[in-house]
């Protein structure tokens, strides 16, 4: 049995607390220890946490590691990624640089279109190729559990395909991989000619797609883009329905453009989360922040696009919604694997305090991944993931924005990365 000791940090930042999404006003309880403490491991999860030494003494034997003075949290959770692609498209940034819409740019077949056609073009051992370094990179910055989408295949070939990548990628890598299928990404070009055309791909989705992913037992949730000129709120119940009743977690991208509905239909379905939501209405923060779906906010997605409105954090976590940040890291509209500057974004852009930004990558990502009882807080019975970061005071994390602090990670007790 695998045993270490983590001693010397100069704080630990466990996130302790109940095995559930921390709403409002609990995001702002996260437990930081200092002094002479520890956390031990053993087999891949934490058995003690406290007092140096009655923490070495349940695992006799352990491997120390020396923290050297740095900061030990959990290790982040990247809730919202969209890793698996082929090409990057930076041309598409200086387009909207030049006043092209997003819209505009997906209208022309850019944006999802040209993702699309790039991988169904790669064989499925190029996209392993590419995609494991960009793991490797989140790994880099402090993530052990990354969710990886599906999305940029649309058919039921290539969204099959891409959905066994990931599962390919986990025998690859320590990090967990949450895999998502998100089939309902966009209207394939082949199918935006009419509207009989397009109903006849939320049939495919629905009636062949769907089936197929659930058959072949590697997609955790189904996911759906619900947004004006993507899906509409109709197809989305629609489609998100028979993925529950099929046995899939839900997701949705909502609200992130315009006020569609997202939100509040995530919390009439139950979905783990409802992502962006940069848009969302009054109705749907009361809507979400009374029901147990989590907010996951992507603030590097609207900086990037270089939109001056953000998600209302704020008025979410007041109203007492729980509230996860994520990287969305994607070729077209947020391009980073640096979740701790999205921590920077959290606290400069939506206003968000130290203690809430750390719950929303730990505890509120686990959530919204269906991983709270297993990840997420630095507890005995909990995976050892943990991560390591070159500074003193975990206020620093957010503040030294753009940098690599990162020094080590481990997901259930294996090093993801080390210097």
């Amino acid at each position: 049995m695998s045993k270490l000791l983590f001693v010397n940090a100069s704080q630990i930042v466990t996130c302790a607390g109940p095995a559930r999404a921390r709403h409002g006003s609990e995001m702002a309880e996260a437990e930081v220890l200092s002094g002479d403490v520890a956390v031990a491991v053993a087999d891949g999860r934490i058995v003690a946490v406290g007092p140096t030494a009655s923490t070495a003494a349940a695992v006799p034997g352990a491997s120390e590691v020396d923290c050297g003075g740095r900061i030990l949290t959990p290790g982040l959770i990247d809730s919202h990624t969209h890793a698996l692609f082929g090409r990057p498209r930076f041309e598409e940034q200086e387009l909207r640089a030049t006043g092209v819409p997003y819209m505009e740019i997906a209208r022309r077949g850019g944006g999802i279109h040209a993702s699309v056609r790039d991988l169904r073009g790669r064989s499925d051992d190029e996209l392993v190729e590419l995609t494991l370094p960009r793991l490797q990179r989140l790994a880099s910055y402090g993530a052990t559990t990354v969710e990886v989408k599906s999305g940029y295949g649309l058919t039921v070939h290539d969204e099959l395909r891409s959905l066994d990548v990931i599962r390919r990628l986990q025998a690859l890598t320590p990090l967990r991989l949450v895999p998502t299928w998100l089939g309902a990404h966009e209207i394939p070009l082949e199918y935006r000619e009419t509207a009989v055309a397009r109903a006849d791909y939320v049939r495919l989705l629905t009636e062949e797609m769907l089936p197929a992913v659930v058959s072949q037992g590697v997609a955790r949730f189904a996911d759906i883009f619900c947004e004006t000129g993507v899906f509409t709120i109709e197809e989305s119940r629609h489609l998100l329905s028979a993925a529950a009743a099929a046995g899939l977690g839900l997701k949705l991208h909502a609200d992130e453009l315009e006020t569609s509905g997202g939100a509040e239909l995530a919390a009439e379905l139950g979905a783990a989360s409802a992502d962006h939501l940069a848009a969302i209405s009054p109705e749907g923060v009361r809507q979400l922040a009374a029901s147990d779906t989590v907010a996951t906010l992507l603030p590097g997605t609207m900086f990037f696009l270089g939109r001056t409105r953000q998600a209302p954090a704020r008025e979410l976590i007041a109203a007492g919604a729980a509230v996860a940040l994520a990287t969305d890291f994607n070729p077209g509209t947020s391009p980073t694997v640096n979740l701790p500057l999205v921590l920077t974004l959290g606290v400069s852009q939506l206003h968000m305090s130290v203690a809430e930004v750390m719950t929303a990558v730990t505890v509120n990502a686990a959530a919204a991944l269906g991983l709270v009882s297993r990840t997420g807080q630095l507890a005995p019975g909990f995976s050892a993931d943990l991560a390591l970061f070159d500074a003193a005071d975990v206020r620093e994390l957010p503040y030294w924005y753009g940098d690599r602090l990162c020094h080590a990670t481990w997901a259930r007790g294996q090093p993801c990365h080390r210097p």
